[in-house]
């Protein structure tokens, strides 16, 4: 088995010093979404849990997705953009399946912060989420824009 080996000379441990300072300022100035680079397809009981849920709801969101009624939102959260262009008589049902898909949402978010053993990571996961749904948004999707707009993919 080799040892390290260690600078031996002031002059080398002054070096060493440095670089490893520089380092540590370099990754501090780095945003927290860079530094927080976790697993975002870790699975854990919750998370599978959180994630199943979803996809078992996604059937009865997608007409609402593709009729222009719902739309994502910047902050990874999903909208009711238009009421009107859900018959009436399904708009508490729209209404309580975008509360459902929004809670998951948030849930799915601290979970795999959680998973990732930095709960402090949640909005950067969030942010994250966000981003690669609206990049992923089908065509005539609607998205909320950053200026608080609705623009159509």
């Amino acid at each position: 088995m080799s040892r390290p080996v260690f600078p031996s000379s002031p002059a080398s441990l002054r070096t060493l010093a440095r670089a490893v300072l520089l380092g540590a300022t370099l990754l501090a100035a780095l945003p927290p979404a860079a530094r927080a680079q976790g697993n975002l397809e870790i699975s854990t009981p919750a998370v599978a849990a959180v994630r199943a849920s979803m996809q078992a709801r996604f059937a009865q969101l997608e007409p609402l997705l593709a009729s222009g009624a719902v739309g994502l939102t910047q902050d990874g959260r999903i909208e009711l953009r238009d009421a009107n262009l859900v018959p009436l008589a399904q708009r508490a049902g729209a209404g309580n399946l975008v509360a459902a898909e929004n809670a998951d949402r948030v849930r799915l978010y601290r979970e795999i912060a959680v998973a990732n053993g930095h709960p402090e990571w949640e909005a950067d996961i969030r942010n994250t989420f966000a981003q690669r749904w609206i990049d992923k948004a089908r065509p005539g999707w609607w998205v909320r824009t950053a200026q608080g707009g609705w623009a159509q993919r």
